[in-house]
């Protein structure tokens, strides 16, 4: 069956492989990225695709929570109903670690801002939906004084505890959920795949992304997944997984939760 789909950070790594796979399944596909240009691209080679679906272009720099903001405007009011939005937009190593609004812009983009758009899609989201969000293998227990922007952290610790955070929004989405709510996954697709970052961060040319994509399809679509509301698929292990121990203690998830709400409240 098509599905309507919108996969951020579109515009290369996994989430351009991933829509690739997505348009050779026929599925009308939503696609971000921060430069029309390499939107355009992107739709051009989409395009090619035999049975490709409908193609729509968003721009929107996830480190400005207001942009998010927009472009979840702008995407419900392209459309009736979403059936999958796959939070795939992510940094690591960037030139400026610190937003504009004063905060972390590896939080702002990897754990705020998937979060703050999976709630302000939510007028076009269903029971139905996935909302599938792109975690990783690196995890550590998260700073909350970090989150908050009131200390500074290194670009491995930022990430893996950005990371984590994704994780713990995720559960505790699927946890908090009033009936009729999405399925909430969060899924690492595989260490170091080839994608930017990874080339950027590790040095290493990585493994084969088509891992990743197939993985982001198979959370997206297949219906034995949606049992699995609010929990962590390891890529890596071929399963359902714990995550790192500090994002499973109801306690540390609770002061996440409250941080990312100091950090959302005006934009919801």
């Amino acid at each position: 069956m098509k599905k309507t789909i919108l996969i951020t950070g579109a515009t290369d790594g996994i989430g351009l492989v991933t829509a690739k796979l997505l348009a050779k399944q026929g599925h009308d596909l939503l696609i971000h990225g921060r430069s029309n240009s390499k939107l355009d691209d992107v739709a051009a080679q989409l395009s090619t695709i035999p049975n490709h679906g409908k193609i729509s272009r968003f721009v929107a720099d996830l480190s400005d929570l207001n942009a998010v903001v927009s472009l979840a405007k702008q995407v419900s009011e392209s459309l009736e109903q979403l059936d999958v939005l796959i939070n795939n937009a992510g940094v690591f190593k960037v030139p400026q670690t610190i937003t504009a609004a004063g905060y972390d812009v590896r939080f702002t983009v990897n754990t705020v801002a998937p979060y703050l758009l999976t709630l302000k899609l939510s007028d076009v989201l269903h029971e139905q939906s996935r909302v599938v969000s792109l975690a990783s293998a690196a995890q550590a227990p998260v700073e909350v004084d970090a989150l908050l922007g009131k200390s500074t952290l290194d670009d491995m610790p930022a990430y893996a505890q950005s990371k984590l955070a994704l994780i713990m929004w995720n559960n505790a989405l699927a946890t908090r959920a009033p009936e009729g709510s999405p399925v909430y996954i969060a899924v690492n697709p595989g260490s170091l795949l080839a994608s930017k970052m990874v080339k950027q961060g590790f040095g290493v040319a990585g493994n084969d992304l088509e891992i990743g994509a197939k993985v982001l399809a198979k959370m997206a679509l297949d219906e034995s997944v949606a049992e699995h509301s609010g929990e962590y698929f390891d890529n890596d292990a071929g399963h359902f997984s714990p995550p790192h121990i500090a994002g499973t203690s109801s306690q540390n998830i609770d002061a996440v939760m409250a941080a990312i709400d100091v950090l959302t409240e005006q934009y919801l």
